[in-house]
């Protein structure tokens, strides 16, 4: 056997700038060969970004690339460390231990006289623990390695204060949808390392870019399950069609249960009949159930349902008498839970209607499967370390408390978004209060901001 500091926690080499696997995965037979393959990080690695300059100069410090999966930061940990002509010992932080480091810096002393320097890789550096990260930092000081580390969480807190100091730490952006789908159009385009010039149909690409969401691995992993269900069905040049990509992406199927259609018949009068609020056909459904032999929890979980999907802040009490009913009935049972029950059900009918936050909530996912994950403000940002102060955490925040009248004119939602409204209270119950308070502060902050 080997010695054991000679065992390779990753044994392949270090691919050469032009080589690849033609079985690898087509996420990783596409990564980028020099600098300008790379599509966005335009800030880092434009005509004016600090990576770019490094890479440039051949020169590289000990770094740290903090952003989002899929965004490119192995990518670029590679190119740079190619740049600076520095042999590459790649580790996963998932796997490695205090063993495997140990070995992979004496690998790099014995090389450091035969072939220079090294660059240590070390993704998912937050999973680190202190030790991990203590028994590395004599070795990053002492320029044994050049420490490159990848990360998706916040290093100010993931990371030893000594063994940040040491690095420079960038941070990555995810990739924009028009990004994506440039990179989803070359993947397909390329007869070497990509999908073979497969054409795409209209909307493709971007159906890709939007479904993926930032994440460039994850988009080439869409279009390669695409492409390979598409050629099993139509080999040649038809192009691959939104049909077939949402077959490849999976669809949830909803399921119809036809043995229990008048169980939910009934459900469905009962709830009708609330939200037309008609306490004798409410009460009427309600027995019907219940005299079935259904679940008296099934009906009080509906009511729970109805209480702030119909109702909301047009009589915040609603949801509040409907839990109790819940837990009533859980605890005394039947038949003396038909009580609570009944007295639920006729408040529910005779409250006033409103469906505004159920539809302010809906109204609100469905902008967040649209829009993906847009950055926080900047002044919504917690900023408990230097790290993030000098980022500009936190800078501009007001304390609602310190105003005169609890209430600050800023904008909260991400730029893109600034002037959507998701909530439409009407002016009905006590959300008619609700109504005239929030239009004054919409009012002051379209004014003031």
């Amino acid at each position: 056997m080997p010695p054991e500091d000679s065992l390779e926690l990753f044994p392949e080499p270090e691919p050469e700038p032009h080589a690849f696997d033609p079985r690898a995965p087509l996420a990783e037979r596409m990564r980028p060969r020099d600098i300008d393959e790379v599509i966005g990080q335009s800030e880092l690695i434009g005509p004016e970004g600090p990576l770019r300059a490094l890479a440039e100069s051949g020169e590289l410090p000990s770094l740290i690339l903090w952003g989002p999966p899929g965004c490119g930061k192995t990518t670029l940990a590679r190119l740079l460390a190619r740049a600076a002509k520095l042999r590459v010992e790649s580790l996963s932080a998932v796997m490695a231990g205090v063993k495997e480091i140990r070995a992979a810096i004496e690998r790099a002393r014995r090389e450091r006289a035969v072939r220079g320097g090294t660059a240590l890789f070390l993704d998912e550096l937050h999973r680190l623990n202190r030790a991990q990260q203590d028994a590395l930092l004599p070795h990053v000081e002492a320029g044994t390695v050049t420490l490159i580390g990848a990360t998706t969480e916040n290093p100010s807190f993931e990371v030893n204060a000594p063994l940040l100091s040491r690095c420079r730490v960038y941070t990555l952006s995810r990739l924009a949808e028009p990004e994506l789908a440039a990179l989803v159009e070359r993947a397909a385009g390329d007869t070497e390392r990509g999908s073979g010039g497969q054409p795409l149909a209209e909307g493709v690409s971007a159906a890709i870019a939007h479904a993926a969401d930032g994440d460039a691995r994850r988009a080439l992993s869409l279009l390669e399950a695409a492409t390979s269900l598409h050629r099993s069905r139509a080999p040649g040049t038809t192009p691959l069609s939104l049909d077939t990509l949402r077959e490849a992406a999976g669809q949830r199927l909803l399921l119809h249960d036809r043995d229990r259609e008048e169980h939910y018949n009934v459900a469905s009068a009962f709830i009708k009949s609330l939200r037309a609020s008609d306490p004798d056909a409410a009460l009427y459904w309600a027995a019907r159930m219940l005299e079935a032999g259904d679940d008296p929890l099934f009906l009080c979980r509906r009511m729970l349902i109805f209480a702030s999907e119909d109702i909301g802040n047009a009589d915040p009490q609603a949801i509040t008498l409907a839990t109790s009913a819940y837990q009533a009935v859980e605890r005394i049972g039947m038949p003396e839970g038909r009580i609570p029950i009944g007295q639920a059900v006729t408040y529910l009918a005779c409250a006033p209607k409103s469906n505004a936050a159920y539809r302010a909530i809906d109204a609100a996912l469905e902008e967040t499967r649209r829009t993906g994950s847009l950055p926080v403000p900047h002044h919504l940002r917690n900023a408990p370390t230097a790290l993030m102060r000098e980022l500009g955490y936190g800078r501009d925040y007001s304390y609602p408390h310190d105003a005169p009248d609890q209430f600050v004119a800023a904008r909260n939602l991400p730029d893109d978004l600034r002037d959507t409204r998701y909530y439409h209270p009407n002016d009905i119950g006590q959300e008619a209060e609700i109504s005239a308070r929030l239009a004054a502060w919409r009012a002051r902050r379209d004014r003031d901001t």
